[in-house]
């Protein structure tokens, strides 16, 4: 996942912040949630139960089953290592003659690009970073967890190969933000701490049927705003980082493929499961992993990101709409045969939501043309204004 802007927007959604490690006091309200006050920081809203494990025992029988077909028709997503590339291909070469130089001809094509752009560069790299949360979440999920840190089995295999594959796109993108000059690391360099201390709660509930729901979203929406980021970025001129954004977008489609496929498996075995926990994943509304983001002062610094990123076309609610629509049709939904009466109205569901996005999304973009666009600091970028 090093996954990014994949959440539908929500201006009304309540989140839960990151925590500053200080002294804190509990209290209670009337809606079910526990509030913990600390002081300078934001409330961290909590609700009072979470729900995990909801997966019934006898399924696990079901991703053991699977094993051999993983090592075979999922394993194969991945590549060598040696076949990969790696940040230093596209980044200055330290123990070269030229290395001052390359620096200077990467600030020179760095200073075309808009604040803006880098905005949701940054936010991309911050997302990219915090995977050890990410990696958490599927070592933690029923039926497919490392058992032991080093297991053979083809879940913990993709896991693990999976992190090390997603490692390098923080490394790459943290390395050239950098260099340009242009970004403010001390104030992504907090973000990300914040981030990676705050964690993620995606409502998989330890559950692989909304696990592997979640993942396979997640991956093709950041592949997506990867891809635009790409197409943005080449056309202010700086063609290596857009190159860098490319290279990632085809990582998370070739990520996204090995994830989607094991649902597509889950429907042909296991349909009617299969449908109530896509319906439920989608009722929950996809969460992206990086919500919780906070940079020490923007209370709402993800919403702030969101928009920076849908004003740009990067990632909107009609990319959202878009990847649940492919994922119907990808998943053959319609034609999926639900043995029960919940499974069925779970389809009808999900099959229809993709053009009710669409339409909500565009009576607001409708909405947002009488409005002006307000411009708002980031820390990112020396607090100027995007």
């Amino acid at each position: 996942m090093a996954l990014n802007m994949c959440s539908l927007p929500q201006a009304s959604t309540v989140r839960v912040r990151a925590p500053k490690f200080c002294m804190m006091t509990l209290t209670h309200s009337s809606k079910g949630v526990t509030t913990l006050k600390k002081p300078n920081s934001p409330k961290l809203e909590m609700p009072e139960t979470q729900v995990t494990h909801s997966m019934p025992p006898e399924k696990l029988e079901i991703f053991k089953s699977l094993e051999s077909w993983a090592e075979e028709n999922v394993l194969m997503h991945l590549k060598p290592v040696e076949k990969c590339w790696q940040p230093q291909d596209f980044l200055p070469q330290p123990n070269s003659e030229e290395f001052y130089d390359q620096i200077k001809e990467l600030q020179a094509r760095a200073k075309e690009v808009p604040d803006d752009h880098y905005v949701v560069l940054v936010g991309h790299m911050v997302t990219e970073e915090a995977l050890p949360t990410y990696q958490t979440m599927l070592n933690i999920t029923d039926g497919i967890k490392d058992g032991t840190g080093a297991s053979p089995t083809p879940w913990a295999t993709w896991t693990r190969a999976w992190t090390a594959e997603e490692n390098r796109h923080g490394n790459l993108l943290n390395k050239y933000l950098y260099l340009t000059g242009r970004v403010d690391m001390r104030a992504f360099e907090k973000t990300i701490q914040y981030l990676i201390g705050s964690g993620m709660n995606p409502k998989a509930e330890n559950n692989p049927y909304l696990a592997f729901v979640y993942t396979s979203f997640q991956e093709r929406a950041t592949a997506i705003s990867h891809g635009n980021a790409a197409r943005l970025t080449k056309q202010h001129g700086d063609l290596k980082l857009a190159q860098i954004c490319g290279l990632i977008a085809a990582d998370e489609k070739r990520h996204e493929a090995g994830y989607s496929k094991i649902v597509k498996k889950l429907f042909e075995i296991d349909p009617d499961t299969t449908m109530l926990a896509f319906a439920d994943m989608m009722r929950k509304k996809i969460a992206m992993p990086a919500h919780l983001m906070y940079d020490g002062s923007d209370d709402c610094l993800f919403d702030h990101f969101a928009a920076a990123a849908s004003r740009l076309g990067v990632y909107s609610a009609r990319d959202y709409a878009d990847v649940m629509q492919f994922l119907v049709d990808y998943w053959e939904v319609e034609k999926v045969t639900s043995p029960s009466s919940e499974g069925r109205k779970a389809q009808e569901y999900v099959c229809g939501l993709p053009s009710r996005i669409k339409m909500i999304e565009q009576r607001a973009s409708e909405r947002a043309k009488d409005n002006n666009a307000t411009s708002v600091a980031f820390s990112w970028v020396y607090d100027r204004n995007v």
